[in-house]
């Protein structure tokens, strides 16, 4: 069994939010396995870690672009927030982001590209890595476009135009007038930002992600004591509900907590006279899904105190 450490049962606290008993026993149930205890408390109804996975844990800065048809989104990590705040590092970011309109979705290609004024992509960041004096990486990119309409994007807390914490680009594939696609696009947008959904569509939605709450929902619903049969409409009625508030065209927009993006697009494409399909988007916020070094306050206590390592909880 892995060891639980203080530490590793303040890491579970701060990213569920349950009780340091429970964390401690999650831990304990699970070997000491952060993500399989995190699961396990969620199926206790113990943990809001579903809502919180999303959190920033880098720093950097996300950049989008469109041109025409065409849009990118970038992202590029650093150790600090201050760096995010230097113009240098700030004007790579937004060439990078148009250089990405060329290259893709292939990071390793977008590093290989041509950088202006000389040499790769690749070599202004390592560039920049030594005149900054603080490690930095191109993370991963996105395009998306459409035959007709318009790509829309949407950058929340931005720091400068087009570069900020979350990124979304929308595209809306319609003959529509621009400015009708425009405001409806910022207002899908703006709402991606904020719901965050996991697919377009339910269908979209990826198997092992549907899998692991068919699981959770399980481990809840037997705990109910109810008859099988019972519990399998209680998983399948949880599975439904997630399928709904986690892909775009079902979850209801945020501004008014009752519409349907769906229906949003629908009435939109009513009053503009023309058909209006919400084709894709895409959606990076800042240090999504990288782990952010946590200090290990009971290691430095327990070097302070003189010993090598912090104890393990009883």
């Amino acid at each position: 069994m892995a060891e639980i450490t203080a530490a590793t049962v303040k890491e579970l606290r701060e990213r569920t939010s349950a009780g340091m008993m429970d964390c401690k026993k999650a831990l304990a149930e699970n070997n000491g396995d952060m993500e399989a205890a995190i699961d396990w408390l969620r199926a206790k109804g113990l943990s809001a870690a579903a809502k919180k996975a999303g959190r920033t844990a880098s720093e950097g800065l996300v950049g989008v672009t469109v041109e025409g048809n065409r849009g990118a989104v970038v992202e590029v990590n650093s150790e600090t927030d201050f760096v995010a705040k230097n113009e240098t590092f700030q004007e790579f970011v937004r060439n990078v982001a148009k250089l990405a309109l060329q290259t893709g979705n292939d990071v390793e290609a977008l590093a290989a590209a041509a950088y202006p004024g000389g040499g790769t992509v690749q070599d202004k960041l390592t560039e920049n890595i030594a005149t900054i004096g603080e490690n930095q990486s191109l993370r991963r990119a996105a395009v998306l476009e459409v035959s007709e309409g318009a790509i829309v994007p949407y950058v929340h807390n931005q720091v400068v135009p087009g570069l900020g914490k979350i990124g979304v680009l929308v595209a809306l594939e319609s003959a529509a007038a621009s400015d009708t696609l425009t405001a409806l696009g910022k207002q899908i947008a703006m709402h991606v930002a904020a719901a965050h959904p996991l697919a377009l569509n339910a269908d979209d939605l990826d198997a092992d992600l549907i899998e692991r709450e068919r699981s959770i929902a399980m481990e809840k619903a037997k705990e109910s004591g109810k008859p099988q049969n019972i519990v399998e409409k209680m998983v399948e009625g949880g599975l439904a509900k997630f399928r709904k508030e986690s892909a775009l065209l079902s979850q209801l927009l945020v501004h008014d907590g009752k519409t349907p993006i769906s229906d949003v697009v629908a009435a939109a494409a009513k009053d503009a006279g023309s058909p209006i399909t919400l084709a894709g988007f895409i959606r990076f916020q800042l240090g999504e899904g990288i782990e952010k070094k946590q200090e290990d306050f009971a290691a430095e206590v327990a070097a302070a105190a003189g010993t090598n390592k912090a104890e393990p909880v009883a």
